[in-house]
């Protein structure tokens, strides 16, 4: 178990949180929650005794041993696989390698005898000589194979080494494991099994995580970090966010009936108190008024962009029709004659592992490279809006202001007050609109790519990654303006809530093809399933 008692973490005179009180405890998996900046991962740093807070402490039970998944992807590439996951149950690791010194030793003592049968013995208590055969079983959990175990760190992909580094934080039984966004770089296989692992796990479990999917399936309970506070909800992400927005509608009705009686009130007061047979009535009544006052809503981190398309015109029955593309790049085929047809109303969600193919078939539609083979047609009616993976062209060295970014894409007439009106409701408000778009985070170019599409008014939408730089309330609203749009949509996104909210159609490549079906996504995940066990 941990204890927070009255925690509480300034930055330059301003608190991010205080007076913190909660426990965590075994059996339990906890999600930490709150918009960008919120402190979510400070708040695990001061968990993991990594930053110490401004006030308060953090109890764990000296016996308990706890497991953090780093973020470093290059602190182990002078180690092996096998021991960077051993090491995430460090004290078995320094008695493996105290133990192959003595051995190496070429005087070997009396006393080092003694020593070693002390080591093996503590050795044999950790479970030591089942270690490389846990460390092969959570490399094989998370898609990785048996070969990599005797390889350096240093030559595995960034994608590997994430998982490595998650199978040291899962090694060993810890009692307390902390997990910073963990589902990132893994695919749908490895998640999976890394929620089977969690839901199985009967010690105690905190993470950080964007990807609602995961969070619900995992938590039991979800940790909201917002109001400069950190309080513990019982039950998991939908839970309580459909809890939050009732009590918010709740607090609101009750404001405007307050409202609405200090109006009455203040209405007879002014009327009757200087009329004397009133007069004792307007003064009681102004004693209750006194009493009355509106509860100020509490000033949330979370702020909602609205995402919202419309088109200008309905799209005709053709949309598109795709045949036998083919194209290599840098000697790699990664598209191999693909042919499909969009139809009206169809949101195509890409899915898998080949990032580069769907990108690749995106830059092909919309014209930014030719294909080596094939062919493509819009129907005649469409109308296009790119929202790229890479949106660095749109942004480097670019010394524009928000305001003068965005007024590129509008129509001629639009004044400044509409446009100021526009980026508002992107979270781009006051002077933030005058920020040259060269120093924006990831998050607001997000933002601001997709305050561009909204501009023209398109009735296909292709979008590549659009979820990524995101907070969950920014995804949220992208998922909503997508699921509410009347058009054509192809999107690649590696969150399950999203591809299985907006998507009515998978498309997947894989070495043998593209695999393209009319269905959800996770009627999609069934099929494979069933597919891959017969």
């Amino acid at each position: 178990m941990i204890t927070v008692s009255n925690l509480s973490l300034s930055f330059n005179g301003q608190a991010l949180f205080k007076n913190v009180d909660l426990k965590f405890t075994e059996g339990n998996c906890y999600g930490v929650i709150g918009a960008n900046g919120a402190g979510k991962s400070t708040f695990l740093r001061i968990l993991s005794g990594e930053l110490e807070p401004s006030g308060g402490e953090v109890v764990m039970d000296v016996k308990n041993r706890m497991s953090v998944l780093k973020q470093d992807h290059f602190a182990f590439d002078q180690y092996t696989v096998l021991d960077t996951i051993i090491m995430g149950n460090r004290r078995l690791y320094d008695i493996m390698k105290q133990k192959d010194a003595l051995y190496a030793k070429e005087d070997f003592s009396e006393e080092d005898g003694i020593l070693a049968s002390e080591l093996e013995y503590e050795f044999s208590e950790m479970g030591g000589w089942e270690a490389e055969t846990e460390a092969g079983k959570l490399l094989q959990g998370l898609g990785l194979s048996l070969d990599l175990l005797e390889q350096s760190m240093a030559g595995l992909p960034v994608r590997d080494k994430v998982k490595v580094l998650l199978a040291q934080a899962l090694f060993g039984q810890p009692d307390i494991i902390l997990l910073d966004e963990p589902t990132n770089h893994l695919d749908n296989d490895s998640i999976t099994w890394l929620e089977d692992f969690l839901m199985d796990y009967p010690g105690t479990v905190i993470v950080v995580s964007h990807d609602r999917h995961f969070l619900n399936n995992v938590c039991t309970h979800i940790v909201d970090v917002d109001y400069n506070q950190i309080k513990i909800y019982v039950g998991n992400y939908d839970f309580w966010y459909e809890s939050s927005q009732l009590m918010q509608r709740l607090i609101r009705e009750q404001n405007r009936k307050v409202e609405d009686k200090i109006k009455d009130l203040q209405s007879f007061i002014a009327r009757f108190s200087a009329n004397k047979s009133k007069s004792r009535q307007a003064t009681s009544r102004r004693k209750l008024l006194e009493k009355l006052s509106v509860e100020e809503m509490p000033a949330s981190s979370r702020r909602y962009p609205f995402v919202g398309f419309t088109m200008d015109r309905e799209p005709g029955k053709e949309i598109l029709e795709v045949e036998n593309l083919t194209k290599t790049i840098d000697g790699v085929k990664v598209l191999d004659h693909v042919s499909f047809r969009l139809n009206r109303g169809d949101k195509v969600g890409f899915v898998g592992e080949n990032e580069i193919a769907v990108t690749t078939l995106f830059q092909i539609l919309m014209e930014e490279i030719e294909p080596d083979e094939g062919r493509f047609k819009w129907g005649i009616s469409t109308s296009r809006s790119y929202f790229p993976k890479d949106n660095s062209a749109y942004f480097d060295g670019c010394k524009l202001s928000i305001l003068d970014w965005i007024r590129q894409y509008a129509p001629p007439e639009s004044l400044d007050s509409y446009l100021r009106g526009f980026l508002g409701k992107m979270l781009f408000s006051g002077d933030d609109v005058l920020k040259p778009v060269e120093v924006l985070s990831g998050g607001e170019k997000v933002r601001c790519m997709l305050s561009r599409m909204m501009m023209f008014g398109s009735n296909v939408l292709i979008l590549d990654q659009p979820t990524n730089h995101l907070d969950l309330e920014s995804i949220t609203a992208v998922n909503n303006g997508l699921t509410a749009f009347k058009g054509v949509v192809l999107f690649s996104s590696y969150d399950h809530e999203f591809v299985e909210t907006v998507a009515n159609r998978i498309m997947e490549f894989t070495p043998d093809g593209l695999i393209d079906r009319m269905c959800t996504y996770d009627e999609y995940l069934e099929w494979k399933g069933r597919n891959r066990q017969a």
